[in-house]
């Protein structure tokens, strides 16, 4: 009997804390294959800050996915809301202008895809599939499939955003991940409509019949996505001074979907946490980086990411068996 209930408990730590487990794993790797390379200051601020932008996307992600939800368009409503900004900062040299345009986007895209999934029951997959393309389409065919950088004294403003240090060594990318990371942790676990987004994942009926605004909380997660979206878009557009139409955002719905689910988040719902997603973040900049540093073919990247979802999902799967 000893053995077994040990057995469980072991099973049952693997599967709660999934997260710091591959993350201390890979770094242990990366630390036996370029340990001298890998520990230099300049390579664990490169790793931060090059990741702050899907890390930031993530959390909205892991939200979205805990109600049981998916996002494929994050990437498209990066570039959209990028031309967006850009344009309103190019043509009216307002800085505050800009940003507030984009908020005000961002939240009516939130709204739109998570009122539409909510309230008629349209698939998440099927509605973010469509605006995934609407966006990026929107974007392409209203910069002629180019893009543009910000210019003029408003321009150099927006590009000093990401382009400072925290007392000369932390580059805001990072400060802006971390500060968004601390609001949707407390936000999850310190208010009662935080509650109601795990309630919701965990079994909709039951948090019908309990009282929880179903369609209110589905419709909440998407629209804080896209505020999240908003704020990578202003981090990584004003770090390069650019957005592109075709290419900016690419890629990204599948790193942030990687990241929470590396995390610990739950594809079923009713699981997931803001720490476990940051650790899945920085497993995946770990990878990222230890292919860069070993001069691996950069277009394997994405077959190895790919290859982490699958392995994660199915490790969720054998342990919650498991845990049954």
């Amino acid at each position: 009997m000893k053995k077994e209930t040990r057995s469980f408990d072991l099973k049952k730590i693997v599967s709660d804390h999934s997260a710091l487990v591959s993350f201390l794993a890979l770094f242990i790797v990366a630390l036996a294959v370029k340990g001298t390379i890998f520990l230099q200051l300049n390579n664990i601020i490169n790793i931060l800050r090059n990741n702050s932008v899907v890390g930031i996307i993530a959390l909205g992600m892991t939200l979205i996915i805990i109600t049981g939800g998916i996002d494929l368009s994050v990437g498209s409503q990066l570039a959209f809301i990028g031309v967006v900004v850009i344009n309103v900062l190019v043509n009216t040299q307002s800085v505050f202008l800009a940003l507030l345009t984009g908020l005000v986007v961002a939240v009516v895209v939130g709204f739109l895809t998570g009122y539409v999934t909510a309230k008629f029951k349209v698939p998440a997959f099927i509605t973010t599939l469509g605006t995934m393309s609407i966006y990026r389409s929107i974007s392409q065919f209203w910069m002629n499939g180019g893009g543009i950088s910000s210019s003029g004294s408003a321009g150099s403003s927006y590009i000093a955003i990401s382009n400072k240090n925290l007392f000369g060594l932390i580059p805001m990318p990072i400060i802006v991940w971390l500060v968004c990371a601390i609001v949707i942790y407390l936000y999850t676990t310190h208010t009662g409509v935080g509650r109601h987004v795990y309630a919701v994942g965990s079994n909709e009926k039951a948090a019908k019949l309990a009282g929880v605004n179903v369609v209110k909380v589905k419709t909440m997660v998407y629209v804080i996505g896209s505020v999240l979206i908003l704020i990578a878009t202003v981090v990584e557009t004003s770090r390069l001074g650019s957005v592109n139409s075709a290419s900016s955002g690419s890629g990204y719905e599948m790193d942030a979907i990687a990241a929470a689910v590396i995390g610990g988040t739950s594809m079923a719902g009713g699981k997931g946490t803001v720490v476990g997603t940051v650790l899945g973040t920085l497993t995946l900049g770990i990878i990222d980086n230890l292919m860069n540093l070993l001069g691996v073919n950069p277009f394997l990247v994405n077959a190895v990411k790919g290859t982490i979802i699958i392995v994660a999902v199915l490790l969720q799967i054998f342990l919650n068996k498991k845990s049954d």
